[in-house]
């Protein structure tokens, strides 16, 4: 009899190394983002395809716009080609949702996204979410202030306040916890992604830049999270 396959039921991927990627060929840092948005779709379709229910990326943080101005413009457009091509969405049947500020996001963008959501609510495969001006620490903030609210209007008792509820507050509400977290690069360390959602996620870090992982990469941290036992705090 087969066994059955050990798969996370929600992954979070650290999109990590472009820059790099770019730099080491003598490329400008843009060229190294356009190469790794054509990595990005095709680490979806491949998790669309093994059965992934759920995969969150980082594909810009709130502290990114730190960064040139031109290379933030580079990264918006990419994101932009995207959106417009509807096929990505309808051809994959993939349930695309953005988390993150849109507040400081051009309307065009912000319009784009909104589009997108509503035409793949209704499909039925992997649900993508895509984390735009997101941060750990700026996403708990935001449930805290959005729960006080409600709190001061009546609507909710203080007291009522638990782990369970607070999720409902938070960009990823109505989905599970995070079961593995990806960062290719070489880099160690969460960079403020998924913080609530993370705490008892596996993670596995990959010496490899991101315009380079491919499915190979992919599956062998697959296998590495198979091979983990997972107390969640028990023996």
């Amino acid at each position: 009899m087969k066994q059955e396959r050990i798969l996370p039921q929600h992954i979070g991927l650290i999109m990590d190394g472009n820059g790099r990627w770019a730099k080491k060929r003598g490329l400008p840092r843009q060229a190294g983002h356009k190469v790794g948005a054509s990595t990005f779709q095709k680490i979806v379709r491949y998790c669309n395809k093994i059965g992934i229910r759920y995969l969150t990326v980082y594909a810009f943080s709130t502290e990114n716009w730190k960064r040139p101005a031109e290379e933030v413009e580079a990264i918006m457009n990419l994101l932009r080609s995207f959106l417009k091509d509807a096929k990505n969405h309808r051809a994959e049947n993939v349930k695309t949702h953005f988390i993150g500020d849109r507040s400081m996001l051009a309307p065009d963008l912000q319009e784009l996204m909104a589009d997108c959501e509503k035409e793949s609510e209704s499909f039925t495969g992997l649900t993508l979410n895509i984390a735009v001006n997101y941060g750990g620490r700026d996403e708990i903030v935001h449930a805290a202030k959005q729960f006080a609210k409600d709190a001061a209007a009546g609507n909710i008792s203080p007291d009522a306040l638990d782990e369970t509820l607070f999720s409902s507050y938070l960009y990823t509400k109505d989905q599970p916890d995070i079961d593995l977290i990806i960062r290719p690069s070489g880099e160690m360390r969460l960079s403020n992604f998924l913080l609530w959602q993370a705490a008892y996620a596996e993670y596995v870090f990959m010496d490899v830049l991101w315009p380079d992982f491919n499915e190979k990469y992919l599956e062998q941290a697959l296998s590495e999270f198979a091979n983990r036992n997972r107390r969640f705090g028990g023996v």
